[in-house]
C-alpha cells in the first residue's frame, strides 16, 4: 500500500504537515501538564580507575566500581567517570548524588557468571517476587542519573529461553551447538537445567511466608533479573545511554518519582522474551522524550501492580509525559498494562513514531486486574508496518504474543458474564487524534467485558491503511469523527456487537465497498452515524436476529 501523505503536492503535504503539528502544540497547551523535577550535581569527577578498575574486558570491576560510587556519594555526590574501554562487572549499586557517566566509547558489560548475581526481594511482573539482582539498582535514592553516551550491555543471552519459531535454521543451530537444553518438543532451548525446572513452577519466585533465598536456588536461573530497576526513588535522570541486551525487561522504575529519560537508545534482539523497552511501574511525574525502542516486547509500557498485590499497594502510574520517541520493533509502541491494578492516569503522549511494532497503541487488562485507566491523551502518532492492529483496546489479554506466529493456533474468546467486584478492570475517557497507519492488519480495536465496557473513548482525525476495519466489542460512549479507513477486506467497514451509543461523523472509506455495518448482539443500541456517504458502500448495513434496527440512526 502507497502512504496517503505520497499521494499529495509537495507544497500540499508540507502544509498538511504543519496542521497536524500545530495541532498537537495546541492540544498540549490547551491542558496542564505536569512538572518534572530535574537533577542537579556537584561538577567533581572521579573515574573508576582511580579505585582499580580495569577496562580490559577480562577484569572483573564490581568492587572498583561500587566503591567509586560510593565515595563519591558519601562526599556529598558529583561525577562517577566510565571512561574508554571494555568495562566488566557483577551488579552495580547505585547511590544518591551521583551522576554515573559514561564515556562515547565506553561499554560497561555485564557479566554472565550467574554467582555474581544473589537472589534479593524484589518484583516481577506488578508481583513481590525473588529474582536475581539486577545488573543497577538502587532503592530509596534521591537526585541520581546515568548519562554520557555509551553502552551499558546487560548479556542477556546468557539468561533468556529462547523460541525456535523466532529463529533462523542457521541461528538456531549455532544456539544449540552451543551448549544449553532443548525441551523435548524440540521448540524451545533453555541456557541451564535451573532454567528448565523454573519454567515448569507454577508461580517460580513469588514470595511465599515462611522460604528463604535459598529454597530457590533450584530455579535461580530462571529469575531473570531486569537490567535496571529503581525503586523508591525521586529525582532520576537517564540521558544519552544506550541500554541493551537485557536478561529480562530493560528499565524498570518502581515506584518512582520525578523520572526523566532523555535521549536514550534502548534496545533488545527481537526474540528476546520478555525483552520490554522500558516499564513504568505505579511512578509519578515522569518525562520520556527523544529516545528510539527496539526490543523484544513492549516497547513504552505503563504498569502499577498485578491483581490483588497492585491494588494493596494503591500507586497508579501517573502524570507522564511520553513525546518525541521512535519505537521499532516490539509488541506495542506505547503500551498500558496488563499489570494496571493501581491504576494509570493523566497521561500525554505525542508526536511518536511506531515502524514495525506488533501493535501500535496498545491497551491491554484482564479480569482479577482490577484498576482504572483514565485520562489519557494521545495525539499525532506515525505508524508503518503494524503486523497486527494499530489501535487496540483488550480486557481480555491472555499473556500470548500479540500476533501468533507461523501454524499457532487460538481458541475463541468465549463471552460471560461475571459480577463486578474490585477486581473488574476498567478503562475510560481517551482521547486519540492525529494518527496516520500506513499498513496493519485491523485498523481499530475494542473488546471490552460485558460486565464493565470500555467507555468514553474519542477518536479523532485518524487514517489508517489496514486489510481489516473497525471492531468494536462491548464498549459504550465510543466517538469516531473524521476516521479515514482504507481497507483491503471491505466485509464489513466497521462492526459494533453489543456496542451502545456509538457516535460516528465523518467516516470515510473505500468506495465500492461491500457492507459498511455489521450490527449484531442484544444489548446493542444508539450507534448514530452522521457526515457519511453511505451510497458508497454496496450495503449499508446488515442486522443479526437479535438486533433491533432502530439501534442504527443514520444522518447526513
Amino acid at each position: 500500500m502507497k502512504h496517503l501523505i505520497g499521494r499529495l503536492h509537495p507544497r500540499k503535504a508540507a502544509l498538511a504537515s504543519l496542521i497536524l503539528l500545530s495541532v498537537s502544540v495546541s492540544m498540549v497547551r490547551s491542558q496542564t501538564l505536569p512538572v518534572i523535577k530535574q537533577v542537579t550535581f556537584k561538577k567533581d569527577t572521579t573515574s573508576i580507575v582511580n579505585f582499580g578498575a580495569k577496562g580490559d574486558g577480562v577484569t572483573l570491576n564490581t568492587v572498583s566500581i561500587n566503591k567509586t560510587i560510593a565515595t563519591v556519594s558519601q562526599k556529598g555526590g558529583g561525577v562517577v567517570l566510565i571512561p574508554s574501554g571494555l568495562w566488566l562487572t557483577g551488579p552495580i549499586e547505585l547511590k544518591s548524588n551521583v551522576n554515573l557517566h559514561l564515556k562515547r566509547d565506553a561499554i560497561l558489560q555485564f557479566t554472565d557468571d550467574f554467582n555474581q548475581y544473589k537472589l534479593v526481594e524484589g518484583n516481577w511482573e506488578g508481583q513481590p517476587a525473588w529474582r536475581n539482582q539486577s545488573p543497577i539498582s538502587g532503592t530509596n535514592l534521591e537526585n541520581i542519573a546515568i548519562t554520557g553516551s555509551g553502552i551499558i550491555d546487560g548479556n542477556g543471552g546468557a539468561w533468556r529461553m529462547v523460541k525456535k519459531d523466532k529463529l533462523t535454521e542457521t541461528q538456531w543451530k549455532k544456539l544449540v551447538s552451543g551448549g544449553g537444553i532443548v525441551s523435548e518438543d524440540g521448540k524451545l532451548w533453555y541456557p541451564s537445567a535451573k532454567t528448565v525446572k523454573g519454567s515448569k513452577t507454577k508461580n517460580a519466585g513469588v514470595i511465599v511466608s515462611g522460604k528463604t533465598a535459598a529454597d530457590y536456588e533450584d530455579i535461580k536461573d530462571f529469575l531473570r533479573p531486569n537490567l535496571l530497576v529503581l525503586t523508591s526513588c525521586k529525582k532520576v535522570l537517564l540521558e544519552g545511554v544506550t541500554f541493551q541486551n537485557s536478561p529480562a525487561w530493560n528499565l524498570h522504575p518502581l515506584m518512582c518519582e520525578d523520572l526523566t529519560l532523555r535521549n536514550l537508545q534502548v534496545k533488545n534482539p527481537w526474540f528476546a522474551q520478555n525483552g520490554d523497552g522500558v516499564d513504568v511501574e505505579s511512578c509519578k511525574n515522569v518525562l520520556i522524550e527523544g529516545s528510539t525502542f527496539d526490543v523484544g516486547d513492549d516497547g513504552i509500557c505503563i504498569k502499577s501492580g498485578r491483581d490483588e498485590s497492585g491494588r494493596k499497594r494503591g500507586m497508579p502510574t501517573e502524570n507522564v509525559i511520553i513525546r518525541n520517541n521512535v519505537v521499532y520493533h516490539a509488541h506495542g509502541g506505547f503500551v498500558i498494562g496488563s499489570e494496571m491494578s493501581g491504576g494509570a492516569r493523566n497521561i500525554w503522549v505525542y508526536d511518536c513514531s511506531f515502524i514495525g511494532t506488533d501493535i501500535g497503541l496498545r491497551f491491554k487488562t484482564t479480569r482479577g486486574r482490577g484498576g482504572v485507566v483514565e485520562n489519557i491523551y494521545v495525539n499525532n502518532i506515525n505508524m508503518i508496518d503494524i503486523p497486527g492492529e494499530a489501535i487496540l483496546f483488550d480486557m481480555y489479554y491472555a499473556a500470548v504474543d500479540p500476533v501468533p506466529l507461523a501454524g499457532e493456533k487460538r481458541e475463541a474468546i468465549k463471552t460471560i458474564t461475571v459480577p463486578v467486584t474490585e477486581a473488574t478492570p476498567q478503562f475510560k475517557n481517551m482521547h486519540i487524534k492525529n494518527v496516520v497507519a500506513n499498513g496493519a492488519e485491523k485498523a481499530i480495536f475494542f473488546r471490552g467485558l460485558p460486565e464493565m465496557n470500555i467507555k468514553d473513548i474519542h477518536l479523532e482525525n485518524i487514517t489508517i491503511q489496514s486489510k481489516k476495519g473497525i471492531e468494536i466489542i462491548e464498549a459504550s460512549g465510543i466517538s469516531l469523527k473524521n476516521v479515514n479507513v482504507v481497507t483491503e477486506d471491505t466485509n464489513p467497514i466497521l462492526s459494533v456487537q453489543n456496542g451502545t451509543n456509538i457516535s460516528i461523523n465523518g467516516l470515510k472509506y473505500k468506495n465500492g465497498s461491500e457492507l459498511l455495518f455489521n450490527i449484531s448482539g442484544e444489548k446493542t443500541k444508539g450507534i448514530k452515524v452522521s457526515g457519511t456517504d453511505v451510497s458508497k458502500a454496496k450495503k449499508t448495513s446488515v442486522f443479526s436476529e437479535e438486533v433491533n434496527k432502530t439501534a442504527l440512526e443514520i444522518s447526513k
